[in-house]
C-alpha cells in the first residue's frame, strides 16, 4: 500500500494487522470492506453504532451475496471496531451468516427396505 492520503484510522488498523500476523491478502480484503462499509454509510466508519454494523451485513444479505462474503464484511467491521475503536459492544451480538441447514429428504416408498437389502451383514439390519 502507497502512503498517499492514508487516514490515521486506516494507518492505525494497518499496522494493528501488522503486529497481529495478518497475511497481505487479508489485510486488503478487511481495508477494502471497511471503505466499502464507510460508503455504504455514507461517513467515517468511526462513527458507526452497531444498527449501521448490522444494517450493513442485513444489505449484503439481502442483496444476494454469499455467506462468506457477508462474514467478511462483518469481520472486517469486526476488526475495525474491536481493536481501533475499542468499541466491543458494536459487534459483541450480531449474528453471523450460517449455511443454510440441508435436508435429510425422504425416502421414496420401498427406499428403505432397498437400504435394509444393501447392508453388508446382519448386524447392519436391526433397527
Amino acid at each position: 500500500m502507497t502512503d498517499q492520503a492514508i487516514s490515521p484510522l486506516r494507518r492505525r488498523m494497518i499496522e494493528d494487522m501488522t503486529i497481529r500476523n495478518f497475511v497481505a491478502k487479508t489485510q486488503s480484503d478487511y481495508i477494502r470492506r471497511v471503505k466499502n462499509f464507510a460508503v455504504f454509510l455514507g461517513r467515517s466508519p468511526d462513527t458507526a453504532s452497531r444498527e449501521d454494523v448490522a444494517l450493513t451485513c442485513w444489505h449484503l444479505a439481502s442483496s444476494g451475496m454469499a455467506r462468506e462474503t457477508v462474514n467478511g464484511h462483518w469481520l472486517g467491521a469486526t476488526v475495525l471496531v474491536r481493536h481501533q475503536l475499542d468499541r466491543p459492544e458494536i459487534v459483541r451480538h450480531l449474528p453471523v451468516a450460517r449455511e443454510p441447514r440441508k435436508s435429510a429428504g425422504h425416502l421414496e416408498p420401498g427406499g428403505s427396505r432397498r437400504m435394509l437389502e444393501a447392508a453388508p451383514s446382519v448386524k447392519y439390519k436391526r433397527r
